[in-house]
C-alpha cells in the first residue's frame, strides 16, 4: 500500500527547504522537497516558481509540524521523540 503524503510547508527557496529538510530526517521524518520545474530548471529563488514544497508522510504529520513550530519560534531544544 502506497504511503500518503502531505505538504508540510511551503517556504522560499531550496536552501530554507534544504534546512528544514535535515531537521526533519535528524528525527527521522522521512522529507521530500518539490519545486516548480521552471523554478528549478532556472535556479529561481523569487515568487511562486521559487517556493518549495516540504512533504512528509501523513503518519509524521503532527511530530514534524512541532517540529517546525519549535524551529520558527527559535527554540533551541527540539520537542521530545
Amino acid at each position: 500500500m502506497a504511503e500518503d503524503w502531505i505538504v508540510l510547508d511551503e517556504v522560499a527557496g531550496m536552501l530554507q527547504a534544504e534546512i528544514l529538510r535535515g531537521l526533519l530526517e535528524a528525527q527521522e521524518i522521512p522529507t521530500v522537497l518539490s519545486q516548480e520545474g521552471a523554478g528549478r530548471a532556472i535556479g529561481l529563488i523569487i515568487g511562486t516558481m521559487g517556493t518549495v514544497q516540504i512533504l512528509v508522510p501523513s503518519k509524521d504529520q503532527d511530530r514534524a509540524r512541532e517540529l517546525l513550530e519549535a524551529y520558527y519560534a527559535g527554540d533551541e531544544e527540539s520537542p521530545e521523540q
